[in-house]
């Protein structure tokens, strides 16, 4: 299944030139908030590369898809007892945890890493218009009315949601990691279901992977693959694309663009070999996982203790 072979045995100082790319298609599975001063974020692009009218499309930041994967991987790190308390995500970096090495840190004086993951915005499929809904939210008193001593409440508000079976076509990209730290790295996108705001009250996304790909260099963008996708597809604006269409399309789609992109390709992982990569991915039982993430922790302290800490270079 997915060549091993091909990541480092250790995490090198300088860029490598290993790349592996976790090609989805991210879906709201009930009503999402992904939104910044109080409305959803647009962008106004061409529909397709070969259909150029302009669409509105909702845009879903790099960091509103980064940070809730973050705290998955560290919650299940604290949940095997392998992150330590004094790594606290926005506030104190450890430096040498796998949340830390992997997705990066800054802490002013302290010193920096770099993200060994990107991320980018990823976009509708389909047009704003048709994935979004505006609902009215209120904030009832204890006996469930709007009204208290005669006195209506003006806790009424607003709000615009991302609609249900919206679909995000997705790349996430790492770099020079090992095995074990890209497991983790897929381990956190699989696992995570709750992105935006209100995630205890909604914001429910499933991420169905379509295809990994180990390469020498990046591969084409979130904006480029939905616009191709949505010239396979030509989706109706009245009716939700089905998750099975997309993925069938995205099948066509991804060789296409790969042989587009002049980078060498070691493996691309579709089809039957991928479905069963990722079942045996899901189905890793409790002694495996905890050996996966202590091996990944082995490798980002000697990482750290080569290049970060004190007297460390790279």
């Amino acid at each position: 299944m997915l060549d091993t072979s091909f990541f480092h045995s250790e995490l090198p100082a300088r860029p490598m030139g290993k790349y592996a790319h976790i090609v989805l298609l991210r879906v709201t599975e009930g009503y999402a908030l992904f939104q910044t001063d109080g409305e959803l974020n647009r962008a106004r692009v061409s529909a397709g590369t070969r259909d150029q009218r302009a669409m509105t499309r909702i845009a879903l930041f790099k960091r509103k898809q980064t940070t809730p994967e973050r705290l998955s991987g560290r919650e299940l790190l604290r949940h095997y007892g392998l992150l330590s308390d004094a790594c606290k995500y926005n506030e104190s970096a450890c430096r040498q945890c796998p949340d830390c090495i992997t997705y990066g840190f800054a802490i002013g004086d302290g010193g920096s890493e770099k993200s060994k993951v990107y991320s980018d915005t990823a976009f509708s499929l389909t047009d704003y218009a048709s994935s979004h809904e505006v609902f009215t939210l209120n904030a009832p008193y204890e006996d469930g009315t709007m009204s208290q001593q005669g006195e209506v409440s003006s806790r009424i508000n607003s709000q615009d949601h991302v609609k249900p079976q919206v679909i995000f076509p997705s790349v996430i990209t790492t770099r020079d990691l090992t095995a074990s730290l890209f497991a983790y790295v897929l381990s956190n996108v699989l696992r995570t279901t709750r992105y935006g705001a209100t995630t205890t009250r909604g914001g429910v996304m499933r991420n169905h992977v379509a295809a990994i790909v180990l390469s020498d260099g990046e591969i084409f963008s979130n904006l480029l693959f939905t616009q191709r996708l949505y010239d396979a597809i030509q989706p109706d604006g009245n009716d939700p694309v089905a998750i099975q269409t997309a993925l069938n399309a995205a099948a066509d789609v991804i060789p296409a663009l790969l042989a587009e992109d002049g980078v060498r390709d070691h493996q691309v992982l579709m089809g039957a070999e991928l479905d069963q990569y990722l079942a045996s991915v899901r189905s890793m039982n409790e002694a495996g996982n905890r050996e996966l993430l202590q091996q990944a922790v082995a490798e980002c302290l000697a990482y750290y203790n080569a290049y970060i800490a004190k007297g460390g270079k790279k």
